[in-house]
């Protein structure tokens, strides 16, 4: 799973502050990177493209290099809105300057929350909040910045699914789902902020396994659950996966990550790894709040195309920017 940028993306924060101004339709809404990355149309995306994202900033420096066509290449990923992955050490301040450069340019910012103790039961993107106050006290950070600008939230990628498949010990099971309804709670009180729990992918389980912890988790009372965050299950799987599991928790809607599900999962090499860094992958469907089914409230790029899962592959760190990956994926995409 995707891993935090800290310090990089404050000073992203700040930087989007300073180079967005405000739009409508699809026109300009600032472009910190000389690159013409504008807002897609507010009635199919509403969401807050980044104009100074990574991508953007790979599409600048081809284009400063003359490399045109990979600059076009990066550009499928930079013209979209992708999730907006917030830190561990100033949450406030990131939450803060992510919607209110998102508000600015009329649009509604996508965040991920991904901070939750003992993340990732040791893997590529370990870590987390050293404890439950300082998790407490970090998502009471979030909803500072956020305040009462719009905002959509992804809470804790895998945080349900790994009390589930038992990756993470049975001694912290109590503690996360007593964090993740704490959470719901704090963020739903916003006004203007919509929160989906994380419940995993098409291809780990059967919604039998995790609909009761996702109530336990706090579902119940966010606006619904997120599938395939990270992952590459196709559109048409995710789907069919969340609808099954909303008819399990009260018909809640649900969120799709579509970012890399072109191509959909890999089949090859260790059943482990597949889902890290795989080749041949694509883009998947745009991000959207027009789709197939009206249980599905958007598709969305949750992940962002072109940062590394892991060192896997011959990635670098989980959350770093791969260009070389970042093509493939653009290259491959229809």
């Amino acid at each position: 799973m995707q891993g935090t940028r800290g310090a990089a993306a404050v000073l992203g924060a700040a930087l989007l502050l300073a180079g967005c101004s405000s739009g409508d339709g699809g026109g300009d809404t600032g472009d910190g990177a000389g690159t013409g990355i504008t807002q897609q149309p507010r009635e199919a995306d509403p969401f807050w493209v980044n104009p100074s994202g990574s991508a953007a900033q790979q599409v600048a420096a081809y284009v400063q290099s003359g490399k045109k066509d990979e600059a076009e290449q990066i550009r499928k990923i930079a013209a979209q809105p992708t999730g907006e992955w917030v830190g561990p050490e100033e949450p406030e301040q990131e939450a803060r300057g992510y919607t209110e450069a998102a508000d600015k340019a009329g649009r509604t910012a996508l965040l991920v929350l991904y901070n939750i103790p003992h993340r990732d039961c040791g893997q590529y993107s370990q870590g987390g909040a050293a404890d439950g106050d300082a998790y407490r006290a970090w998502v009471a950070a979030v909803a500072r910045g956020i305040g009462d600008r719009p905002a959509t939230v992804i809470l804790e990628p895998d945080a349900v699914l790994h009390l589930v498949d038992g990756c993470t010990p049975d001694e912290f099971h109590e503690e996360r789902y007593d964090l993740l309804k704490d959470a719901v709670g704090t963020l739903k009180s916003l006004k203007r902020t919509k929160v989906y729990l994380d419940a995993g992918n098409a291809g780990w389980g059967h919604p039998d396994q995790i609909f009761a912890p996702l109530r336990r988790a706090g579902v119940d009372r966010a606006d619904g659950f997120a599938v395939n965050v990270s992952n590459f299950y196709s559109t048409q799987d995710s789907v069919a996966y969340g609808k099954r599991l909303s008819a399990k928790v009260g018909g809640k809607h649900f969120v799709i990550d579509t970012s890399r599900n072109g191509n959909g999962p890999y089949t090859d090499g260790d059943p482990e790894e597949r889902w890290c860094n795989p080749p041949g992958r694509a883009l998947g469907e745009p991000p959207t709040t027009k789709t197939a089914d009206l249980l599905v409230d958007a598709y969305l790029w949750v992940k962002r195309p072109g940062e590394s899962d892991g060192e896997c592959k011959g990635g670098p760190k989980a959350g770093q920017w791969w260009p070389d990956y970042a093509l493939k994926l653009a290259r491959a995409s229809r």
